[in-house]
C-alpha cells in the first residue's frame, strides 16, 4: 500500500544496462503490501516530512535515551528509510582513486548489520567535481513491496531484494553532473522516476520498475543559464489524475507517469540548483525556487494545462525561503527553516509571515513534524526540538551530537533515527 497525495521504449545510447536474473522474484514481491508505519521514502510516507508516529522522544543525551549508535561502513548524506524491520541507506567509500558505492541494511531493533551490497565503482573523474557539502551517496532510497531502489545519479541506479540485498537489476543513466548528485527517486504506476538535471540537456526519467529499462525521458526545454538542479519528484492526484510534480532550473511542471507528457508548468526565471521537495496541501502546491535567491510559490494545480504562470500562482514570497531544506505544512500553515537558520511560519493561503525566530547554525537537513513538535538538525550536528503553532515557537530541547548532520530524520513509533556523517543513531525505542 502506498500513499498518494490528493486534492480531492527504445534504450538510449547513454544507457549501460546490467540485468540480473531476478525478474520473476521481483514480480511476485511487487504484490506484497508495505506497512503504513514504514518510513519508506525521502521525508516519510507521504514525502512531506510529517509523521503520525507515537511516543517520539523529546529529550535524550549522547548516551541517555539512545537505543543504539552504529558506525556505518561508508559515508553519505542519504536519509535513512525503514521497512520490513530494516533501516536502509546508501554509502560510499573512497580510498585514493578507488571508489565504491553501495547500500546497507541494519536491523531496526538491534542496529546490527543485516546485509551490505557494493554496486558501482565509478572512476575518479566521475566523482571529483562535486560541491564541498555534497557526498557520493546523497539520494535517499525508496522501498516498495520487498524491494529497495537506490540511486547515485549519473553513477548508477539499482533494485535490490530487501530481505537479503540480492541485486535484481542495476544500470547507469549517464548525464553531466554539476556539484554531484542529490535527486531521490519515486515509484509510481510500475515506474521508478528521477530527475537528471545536469550541466546540459536536463531531463526527467522513468525506468521500468521490474527491469530497470528506460520507459520514457522528457526534456525540460526551458531556457535557463544554469540547468543543474537536485529536486525530488512528488506524486499527487489532481482532478482524479495522477501527476508527478518535478522541479528543475527555471520551472516546476507536472508530468503524466504513463508517458512523461508535460501537463502544465509554472516558470520562475533563472532559479537553479533547486533542492527542497514540493509540499502539497489544501489543493495547493508549494515550491521553493532555489538559488540565487529562493522564492516561495503557491500554485493551484486544479484545472491547469500548459503554461499557467500567469493564472495559477496564488502568491510569491521572497524572504527567509530555504534553498536546501524542505519544509512542512500543518492545518493551513507552513513551517520553514532556511539555510542560515531563520525558522518561520507562514499562512498557507496568503503567504503572510506569522513569525520568525533565528536558530543558531546552518541547515541542509529537512525538518520533520510530529503533532506540534518540529525536529531540526544543523549541519554542525546540533539537534533542536521545538513546539510550533501559528502564534509562535518555543525551543524545548537542544543537543550537540558532536557530528555533522546533513541527512533528514526518519521516524517510526517510539523511535527517531538520525544519520550523521559516519553513524546512525536510534533515539528511543
Amino acid at each position: 500500500m502506498r500513499f498518494l497525495l490528493t486534492a480531492s521504449a527504445e534504450l538510449p545510447a547513454c544507457l549501460d544496462m546490467t540485468k540480473i536474473g531476478m525478474l520473476g522474484t521481483l514480480a511476485s514481491l511487487l504484490l506484497a503490501p508495505v506497512g503504513s508505519a514504514d518510513w519508506f521514502q525521502f521525508r516519510g510516507p507521504e514525502g512531506q516530512g510529517v509523521s503520525m508516529a507515537k511516543n517520539i522522544p523529546l529529550k535524550w543525551g549522547l548516551e541517555r535515551g539512545v537505543a543504539w549508535k552504529k558506525k556505518l561502513p561508508g559515508k553519505g548524506w542519504s536519509s535513512p528509510v525503514i521497512g520490513e524491520g530494516k533501516v536502509v541507506m546508501t554509502v560510499a567509500r573512497q580510498e585514493g582513486e578507488e571508489v565504491s558505492l553501495g547500500v546497507v541494511a541494519l536491523n531496526v531493533e538491534s542496529g546490527e548489520l543485516v546485509w551490505k551490497q557494493d554496486l558501482f565503482s565509478p572512476g575518479a573523474a566521475e566523482v571529483r567535481k562535486r560541491h564541498s557539502k555534497n557526498g557520493l551517496a546523497s539520494a535517499t532510497p525508496y522501498l516498495e513491496a520487498g524491494v529497495a531502489y537506490v540511486h547515485f545519479g549519473h553513477m548508477g541506479t539499482a533494485a535490490l531484494r530487501l530481505s537479503d540485498g540480492e541485486v535484481i537489476w542495476k544500470q547507469v543513466f549517464k548525464y553531466p553532473p554539476v556539484h554531484g548528485t542529490g535527486s531521490s527517486p519515486v515509484v509510481v504506476d510500475g515506474k521508478l522516476i528521477f530527475n537528471a538535471d545536469g550541466a546540459s540537456d536536463p531531463v526527467i526519467v522513468a525506468l521500468d520498475q521490474k527491469k530497470g529499462e528506460v520507459v520514457w525521458k522528457t526534456p525540460r526545454e526551458q531556457k535557463v543559464k544554469k540547468t543543474f538542479s537536485f529536486g525530488t519528484p512528488l506524486v499527487i492526484e489532481v482532478d482524479g489524475r495522477t501527476q508527478v510534480i518535478s522541479q528543475a532550473s527555471g520551472k516546476v511542471a507536472a508530468y503524466d507517469p504513463a508517458d512523461g507528457k508535460e501537463l502544465w508548468k509554472v516558470l520562475y526565471g533563472e532559479g537553479y540548483s533547486v533542492v527542497p521537495r514540493p509540499v502539497y496541501a489544501n489543493d495547493t502546491l508549494y515550491v521553493a525556487t532555489g538559488f540565487d535567491r529562493s522564492s516561495l510559490l503557491a500554485i493551484r494545480p486544479a484545472g491547469a494545462e500548459g503554461d499557467v504562470t500567469a493564472s495559477h500562482v496564488v502568491f510569491k514570497e521572497d524572504r527567509y525561503i530555504p534553498k536546501t531544506p524542505s519544509f512542512v505544512e500543518k492545518a493551513g500553515y507552513l513551517y520553514l527553516v532556511d539555510d542560515t537558520g531563520s525558522l518561520t511560519c507562514r499562512d498557507g493561503k496568503s503567504g503572510k509571515l506569522q513569525w520568525r525566530k533565528k536558530i543558531p547554525g546552518n541547515f541542509s537537513s529537512s525538518p520533520v513534524l510530529i503533532g506540534n513538535k518540529l525536529y531540526l538538525a544543523t549541519e554542525d550536528g546540533v539537534v533542536y526540538v521545538t513546539e510550533v503553532s501559528p502564534s509562535g515557537v518555543e525551543i524545548l530541547f537542544e543537543l550537540e551530537m558532536d557530528e555533522r548532520i546533513f541527512a533528514s530524520p526518519a521516524l517510526i513509533d517510539g523511535a527517531l533515527f538520525l544519520r550523521s556523517e559516519e553513524n546512525l543513531w536510534k533515539i528511543g525505542g
